[in-house]
């Protein structure tokens, strides 16, 4: 069996995308989030834990079986239902018996992201290990409004078009940060095991949004720093990276416009070096930024 983490350790999560909505505002048509003072798009870490949630429950078995479970997981409807979203967590909460040993022993969300457990009466509240800041973009963008037509059978042999309203961005370089706090992982039971597997559905999980609104995002780097002394944590690795060598902010379109500057970042973390046991990442081949050599390659 996994060991419980027992280090603390912090993360840097850089992904894009590309003519698509990695956000909507379901309280504004559904448009990607945009900071109007600032023209900068912002994701929650709502979606992020979304896509790790959905990679684990469609590709790694957490699917109810096998004492392998989601607890905040999508809900399947039968073909002439219209509902849609997550379920609910007082049904959920049925699902174990009001056994709190169970949940953990099963849910590797609740393990990852800690989680509010119903009771009859009254509730259980775990305070997740991992925990994200909102990811944002590290350039201006701007929303695009995309207008089409579809065509739906509405009897055999008939058509009724429909026109169809979308908003997009053009591209979006975003970065995350988060932490893993090991104090936290002692209550939840959150393993070595679990964390492998968290960077594993941050990567591939960015890389299988395959919906339509969702297609076109592609992660980009994923750095991941180990301590060594427990209460210690540089912080904003998010605020310690910058676009550097393109032309217009609001054109740039794809890693070919411009180059990831790493230099503030490695800087903390050299001057952070007594505190720190090693540094990991992976990067995507078409990304342009200098890693240091003494980085360790992660496996994912």
């Amino acid at each position: 069996m996994s060991e419980i983490i027992t280090n603390r350790s912090e993360l840097l999560f850089c992904y894009d995308v590309t003519d698509a909505n990695p956000n909507g505002d379901p309280l504004d048509e559904n448009k990607p989030r945009i900071d109007e003072e600032t023209g900068i798009n912002f994701v929650t870490d709502v979606r992020l834990k979304r896509t790790i949630r959905d990679y684990l429950f469609e590709y790694k078995g957490f699917n109810g079986k096998d004492g392998k479970d989601i607890f905040v997981r999508p809900k399947f409807v039968k073909e002439d239902d219209e509902s849609s979203g997550l379920q609910d967590g007082k049904l959920r909460a049925k699902d174990f018996e009001e056994n709190k040993d169970k949940v953990l022993a099963s849910c590797i969300d609740i393990r990852l992201f800690g989680g509010v457990l119903p009771l009859s009466g009254d509730s259980i509240t775990f305070t997740g290990p991992v925990q994200f800041k909102i990811g944002r973009s590290l350039h201006k963008t701007d929303i695009k409004h995309i207008q089409g037509t579809g065509a739906f059978a509405s009897k055999s042999g008939a058509k009724q078009a429909t026109f169809r309203e979308e908003y997009i961005l053009p591209y979006s370089f975003i970065a995350f940060h988060g932490i893993i706090n090991q104090n936290a992982a002692q209550h939840t039971k959150m393993t070595v095991e679990d964390e492998n597997l968290l960077l594993e559905a941050m990567w591939h999980g960015t890389k299988n949004l395959i919906s339509r609104s969702k297609f076109g995002q592609q992660p980009r780097l994923l750095v991941k720093i180990n301590y060594q002394t427990p209460a210690f944590f540089i912080g904003d690795l998010d605020k310690k990276i910058k676009l550097t060598e393109y032309e217009n902010e609001l054109k740039i379109r794809s890693v070919k416009d411009f180059k990831l500057d790493l230099s503030e970042l490695i800087e903390a973390i050299n001057n952070s070096q007594n505190h720190i046991a090693s540094v990991q990442y992976t990067k995507d081949s078409g990304l342009q930024a200098d890693i240091p050599a003494d980085w360790q390659k992660l496996t994912l």
